[in-house]
């Protein structure tokens, strides 16, 4: 008669053991998910922070511009040219500054196209730091402003690279430029977090940078460029975007990954073509 009473007596502490190691367990992932909720900023963004007096070694015909938005002020450098064909509207990758991404002026020059690139909240000479999501596109949308009347029926090209590329997908949506150009994509940035973290709620994303949501709005000719030794972003999210987009041409790049495209011949190549046309 006491038999079941004691084993109860004898699970009883280990049982009070488990339920406390689960809740140490419960407690710990929900403060990680915490964590990654109020430190998106950190995880993401990853600047390089330049003095305020700082001085880029730039060539007479590239000229720093300011944007003035909503609590910061943004840097840019513009390579102007006597008679464009265009503007290429370049929006980098999330690590970094313009002193590392303003790099090959040479190559607009050669095509007549004017270069224009952003750093970001908080990236290079840029002040602030980035909030949102919604403030990341504001100022995109704020930078393309202030220079879009310089370019009143010429050529426009809005360029994305990893980070950048949503964002150019997002900003030609509403603009309908002539040609929108995006280098290492991702479907989404929610995409990509999942594959990476796939234990963290998909909710918990405060850039989500659905890419492929706005590409379909897209009128204008697309050129995605990838990478087919890309780890971080693989091959297979320009492909998602090309299902979402068939009008879409893919320059795949079997030998290079994600940091080093541009040093393969054939995506200059690819580049130059689709800017003369």
């Amino acid at each position: 008669m006491n038999k079941p009473s004691s084993l109860v007596a004898r699970w009883a502490p280990r049982l009070r053991t488990a339920g406390r190691a689960l809740a140490v367990a419960v407690g710990l992932y929900a403060a990680v998910l915490a964590l990654l909720w109020w430190r998106q900023e950190a995880l993401l963004f990853h600047p390089q922070v330049l003095a305020p007096d700082h001085r880029f070694e730039v060539p007479a015909d590239v000229h720093e511009v300011w944007v003035d938005v909503p609590g910061a002020r943004l840097h840019a450098l513009h390579l102007r040219l006597p008679q464009p064909r265009g503007v290429v509207f370049f929006l980098h990758g999330n690590a970094g500054s313009l002193q590392n991404w303003f790099v090959n002026a040479g190559f607009y020059r050669q095509q007549n196209f004017d270069l224009f690139m952003l750093d970001y909240r908080g990236f290079g000479k840029s002040s602030g730091r980035i909030e949102s999501e919604a403030q990341l596109r504001a100022d995109v949308r704020a930078a393309w402003a202030q220079v879009a009347p310089q370019y009143a029926g010429k050529v426009r090209v809005f360029y994305g690279r990893s980070l950048g590329s949503g964002l150019a997908a997002q900003l030609a949506a509403e603009v309908q430029p002539e040609l929108t150009v995006m280098v290492s994509p991702y479907s989404s940035l929610a995409a990509l977090a999942g594959e990476i973290y796939p234990w963290v709620p998909g909710a918990l994303l405060r850039y989500p940078l659905r890419t492929d949501a706005a590409l379909p709005q897209v009128q204008g000719r697309v050129l995605l460029v990838h990478g087919q030794r890309d780890t971080l972003i693989p091959p297979v999210h320009s492909q998602r975007l090309q299902a979402v987009q068939p009008r879409a041409e893919v320059l795949w790049l079997p030998e290079a990954g994600h940091g080093d495209i541009q040093n393969h011949p054939r995506y200059l190549e690819g580049f130059a073509t689709a800017l003369a046309r």
